[in-house]
């Protein structure tokens, strides 16, 4: 799901509060500042109803994790709820739902991240339990055995009872050979069955730490209120001075497009995926990103879209097609495509016509009227972003734990109008290299005609 990130100009002046370094405010009520002991903190105001988001999201996902042990920053976000110097094992949500509110947790390839929603007046109690969280997490091998179940069970019922799962598994780890991102967030099962205590608290002591945390409060407060809470109880853990730059596994040029047939008997309806190595957002360097992001609504974002137009509605060749980009990550990213083949039509046809479209479209180009729709439905969209606080916080969260930074995503979405046709299209001719991309065919069982190529 792509989210249209919001737009916001810095228009009010540097303002500085005593003992902290300068809180910046902006005109949508956004507002950063750090702690001393290196913990960022972002402040979305929004007086509207008596309700806050509190989230704390850790610069360690699964690609950050060692050789050998894939699935443990997931296992280590299900032992965070688990005892703590102050709390007992599940009293974490316990309390926060006695309280009115819902909490939970998510891991990602480049973050993991914990938050809560509940009333403004019990915000003080969500940085107590969270604070003493993130330094305090007390596991026992009782702990481990009983939660590395419980992601084991994860897995079979996301992943390995899912066959359109299990090909975007194969998929990843196609595309990246060297890169962390070609191994599941949820880990190799090999692997997760042999998570130890040891390699939870490894992966705890390193990376649970102010200074390779964020914390985000969004809605009903303020930056002062936020930074007095936030220094009382964040403020006074010590940064980890173990803790060193985001070191990862380089992937290697691709030098050749690589294929896969994933063959599965689950498989209802065959399909064609595709997807290219693609630039992501970097800070201060975010237009070609903004340009495939573009071109990604122009192919496939809506039935209006190329793709639709041409496969579904012109020729009838499929009945399904899609195009996506998703720049927010710390290392590169991918550009996807998809196409269902309508009935009678083989998944060496769709491919080919998938291939037609494309071939077509960097002749043509784009579409003036159509960029325009696009940039009108954005600026809408971002104004329809302002009445969520928790995507809002989600999407700030997501963006400084991929190497961006607040000014970034306050930038965005007046780089994202700025973009030209002319951009659009220089990005797609370097991304639609088939020498960067891996083809896979998903079917229920392969016949001679649909592997001869």
């Amino acid at each position: 799901m792509r989210l249209i990130s919001l737009c916001v100009s810095l228009l009010l002046p540097t303002l500085a509060w005593a003992g902290s370094t300068p809180i910046r405010a902006a005109d949508e009520q956004v507002s950063t500042f750090t702690l001393d002991n290196g913990m960022e903190v972002v402040v979305i105001e929004d007086h509207r109803a008596p309700v806050v988001v509190h989230m704390v999201w850790y610069r360690a996902g699964s690609a950050d994790e060692w050789p050998g042990v894939s699935g443990v920053a997931h296992f280590l976000e299900h032992l965070l709820f688990k005892a703590t110097d102050m709390l007992e094992s599940g009293e974490f949500s316990k309390t926060v739902s006695a309280n009115g509110g819902n909490d939970n947790a998510f891991t990602s390839y480049d973050y993991t991240g914990y938050f809560q929603r509940v009333a403004a007046d019990r915000l003080e109690l969500m940085m107590k339990m969270e604070s003493d969280r993130m330094v305090n997490l007390r596991l026992d091998e009782g702990d481990i055995a009983t939660e590395r179940d419980v992601i084991l069970e994860e897995r079979n019922m996301r992943t390995d009872n899912d066959p359109d799962a299990l090909f975007r598994e194969q998929m990843r780890a196609a595309q990246y050979l060297n890169h962390r991102y070609g191994t599941p967030v949820v880990g190799w099962r090999h692997e997760m069955e042999e998570l130890s205590l040891e390699d939870a608290q490894s992966f705890y002591d390193l990376f649970y730490s102010p200074n390779n945390a964020i914390l985000i409060v969004a809605g009903d407060t303020t930056p002062e209120d936020v930074q007095a809470l936030a220094e009382t109880y964040y403020g006074v853990i010590p940064a980890n001075p173990a803790l060193g730059p985001r070191e990862r596994p380089s992937e290697p040029p691709q030098r050749a497009e690589r294929r896969l047939i994933y063959e599965d008997a689950r498989v209802a309806q065959p399909y064609v995926s595709r997807s290219y190595l693609a630039p992501e957002r970097d800070s201060g360097d975010q237009r070609k990103a903004a340009a495939l992001e573009l071109l990604s609504e122009i192919l496939g974002g809506s039935q209006t879209a190329v793709l639709p137009q041409k496969l579904q509605y012109d020729s009838q060749t499929a009945v399904y097609t899609g195009a996506w980009y998703s720049g927010t990550s710390l290392d590169d990213s991918t550009f996807n495509f998809v196409i269902v083949p309508a009935e009678g039509v083989t998944l060496e046809e769709g491919e080919a016509a998938l291939d037609r479209v494309i071939a077509e479209f960097m002749e043509t180009g784009v579409d003036a009227d159509q960029l325009a729709r696009i940039k009108a439905q954005a600026r809408a969209a971002r104004i329809y972003a302002k009445d969520n606080v928790q995507s809002l916080a989600r999407m700030y969260g997501a963006a400084l734990t991929s190497g961006l930074t607040v000014d970034d995503v306050l930038a965005w979405p007046d780089i994202v109008d700025s973009i030209t046709a002319d951009e659009i299209m220089a990005a797609a001719a370097e991304v639609f290299d088939d020498k960067s991309s891996v083809t896979g065919w998903v079917m229920a069982e392969a016949t001679d005609k649909e592997v001869t190529q």
